[in-house]
């Protein structure tokens, strides 16, 4: 009986240090190897499980060489059972193969095999982590829903099928915005298409999304530390207490906060991979900062918030819901209780924002607000070039904690 065997050929690489993989056929007296045209490194090719591996467009070559190798098999199969295959010379029967193999022309460049839209998508997506990948995640569930199990290529994606993409996500996604991350991921994925050769399509030169002007998201100075002198709730103390510690950290998002390591605070610094953008951060920790670490201190982490939370997202929702619910309380009739908020937007971001916001207001220059954020200068060509200034963030921070401390004392002052 006739085997099919696939081969990751070594002897013959090409400068760029790939091989060719190849389809082996033999039967009895009869060998010969059929090219696929897929080009791979010995890392990318697993030859027990005959897949390919970490490769960009892993899922895609998958799918194409497990067709193939269908195609190939039904061929031989039929060509045993009719007696053809011994007695067809070995470049008649290389010949019947390669006819029956769907689409597949051996000359072709392997990149002129193109994945679908949504092929290319999944790959994609295994690029990601954490959040981001949860991101994109969402907008590959809902551009699912909406095509269904149609095939839908990079072509078919145009100006008038992104317009009605977004009609469609009207009543899922009321806001402009929400609309805007998917139809903003959408382009990113085409980006990257373009980036690796895979289209040369580009709708979003002509479709423009949207983008409405938000509500900003900062509190005042003065609003700060009404939020600090305030006479809340035992169990609301605590979520503001981590609200201020974000905001000594310089706006410090709460992933990073919560899945911060003992050992990641050294010789008086926080130092820490930043979840979203992959950054390294090193923030000095303020005796403000350092009176609320030690108020929490945790088992394994540097707080105990994932001591007592599953997940940073149940804690950061239970911070949200009690940040907001600190006010004035009124009993009505019958012991009903109403609660008018001080601040009744805020959210952890508030003090990521807040922090620049004051920033600004009392001079630290943009460049240093950007750094201390850990945004780039103007191009990410010239920000390569340019290091990492701790000291001058170290300074802005204590600037900006000492006025928000002048403030509060004078506030104690007036009303001793």
């Amino acid at each position: 009986m006739a085997s099919v065997k696939l081969y990751l050929d070594t002897r013959t690489p090409k400068k760029n240090g790939t091989s060719p993989l190849k389809l082996g056929i033999n039967h009895r007296d009869k060998r010969f190897l059929l090219n696929l045209n897929i080009s791979l490194s010995s890392e990318q090719w697993d030859s027990v499980n005959n897949k390919v591996v970490a490769h960009p467009r892993k899922q895609v070559l998958n799918s194409f060489i497990s067709q193939i190798m269908a195609d190939v098999n039904v061929c031989i199969l039929e060509l045993v059972r009719t007696g053809k295959m011994d007695r067809m010379p070995p470049n008649e029967i290389k010949s019947v193969i390669v006819a029956a193999m769907r689409g597949f022309d051996p000359e072709e460049d392997p990149e002129a095999v193109k994945p679908s839209f949504m092929d290319y998508f999944k790959g994609f997506l295994e690029t990601k982590k954490g959040r981001t990948r949860e991101v994109y995640q969402s907008t590959f569930n809902k551009m699912s829903t909406y095509i269904g199990d149609k095939r839908i290529d990079f072509e078919d994606i145009n100006k008038s099928w992104l317009q009605r993409f977004e009609s469609y996500m009207e009543e899922s996604v009321p806001s402009v915005n929400g609309r805007g991350v998917h139809l903003r991921n959408i382009r990113a994925v085409f980006n990257d298409a373009v980036d690796n050769d895979v289209t040369v399509v580009y709708p979003f030169r002509k479709f423009k999304i949207q983008k409405a002007a938000t509500a900003k998201r900062a509190i005042t100075a003065e609003q700060l530390v009404q939020l600090m002198d305030f006479d809340c709730d035992k169990h609301q103390e605590k979520y503001r207490d981590f609200f201020m510690l974000i905001f000594y950290l310089i706006g410090i998002n709460i992933i990073d906060l919560c899945n911060l390591k003992k050992e990641q605070l050294v010789n008086g610094r926080i130092e820490y991979i930043r979840a979203k953008t992959h950054k390294l951060y090193s923030i000095k920790v303020e005796p403000e900062a350092q009176s609320i670490i030690d108020k929490y201190k945790g088992d394994e982490y540097l707080l105990n918030i994932l001591d007592r939370y599953k997940n940073y997202k149940d804690f950061a929702k239970r911070m949200n819901q009690n940040l907001r619910s600190i006010g004035e309380v009124k009993i009505g009739k019958h012991g009903a209780k109403t609660i008018s908020p001080i601040l009744p937007f805020i959210t952890t971001y508030t003090a990521r924002h807040s922090w620049a916001t004051i920033a600004h207001k009392i001079g630290v220059s943009k460049d240093v607000i950007s750094m201390a954020l850990g945004h780039s200068f103007g191009n990410r060509t010239t920000d390569i070039y340019i290091d990492y200034d701790s000291e001058k963030i170290d300074v802005a921070n204590r600037r900006v904690i000492n006025f928000i401390n002048q403030i509060k004392n004078k506030k104690a002052t007036q009303n001793s």
